[in-house]
């Protein structure tokens, strides 16, 4: 019963009561799953399959997965990634702590030599 394309609900863990689809049979006990939950292994102990199968190819990507929940009427919540603009904004921040750390250790040497 438990195959690729399976529609199923997730019933243990953070995801419980979310929908999900089997991408992958990994064995008998373990399946790759995706849709409202995350991508991620699952037992099949914790899963409800439903009567619906989706035509999806084994291992599919996230985007076929979310464009055949979507033929379903199934809403899928995207995750917001972090935008470009903000990783750059952080990157600068971190350099310019090391540049003020490398200054500081520079002074106290000079402080130093200046004593001594």
């Amino acid at each position: 019963m438990i195959e690729v394309g399976r529609l199923c609900v997730k019933i243990a863990g953070r995801d419980a009561r979310k929908k999900c689809v089997v991408i992958d049979v990994i064995d008998k006990n373990f399946v790759m799953i995706d849709g409202q939950t995350r991508r991620k292994r699952c037992n099949i102990k914790h899963l409800i399959p439903l009567q619906q199968k989706i035509d999806i190819p084994k291992n599919a990507s996230h985007e076929e997965v979310v464009s055949a929940f979507k033929k379903l009427g199934i809403e899928i919540k995207e995750k917001v990634k972090v935008k470009e603009k903000e990783k750059a904004e952080k990157e600068k921040k971190r350099e310019e702590k090391k540049e003020a750390k490398k200054k500081k250790v520079k002074e106290k040497k000079k402080e130093s030599e200046s004593k001594k």
